[in-house]
């Protein structure tokens, strides 16, 4: 079976009905922000993260399955992009884009075509 980039990979480590707010969230070359908010519904499973002053003070949004690895001990999150691939993404805009099918069909073929082999999620349908 295909893993849907909306959904957290069985080897991730999430743990259902965890709180990710708060975790730091680490790109594969560096830190971007901390989880301010996340969403655990089946097939539009997400993090946003506050950049702080990383990309202004800007958050991101970034689907489960970019997700490699949650640590709660550490309260880390590992995810399988760079830095320049999450702040090239569409820019995110809360009080517009969560619960946006379009918005969420973009950030899926932008994370989608940033694929790396090996890494979890593939590219699915972007909806909330």
């Amino acid at each position: 079976m295909t893993e849907n980039i909306w959904n957290y990979s069985a080897t991730s480590g999430y743990t259902t009905g965890s709180d990710l707010t708060g975790f730091k969230v680490e790109a594969t070359d560096g830190h971007i922000g901390k989880v301010d908010k996340h969403s655990a519904d089946v097939d539009s499973q997400y993090i946003v993260v506050d950049t702080g002053v990383w990309i202004f003070g800007k958050e991101v949004l970034l689907p489960a399955g970019t997700i490699v690895s949650v640590d709660a001990e550490a309260k880390t999150i590992q995810v399988s992009r760079s830095k320049d691939e999450i702040k090239s993404a569409p820019e995110f805009d809360k009080e517009k884009h969560l619960g946006n099918a379009d918005y969420h069909q973009q950030i899926g073929t932008h994370y989608g075509s940033h694929r790396t082999p090996g890494t979890p999620g593939t590219p699915g349908p972007g909806r909330i």
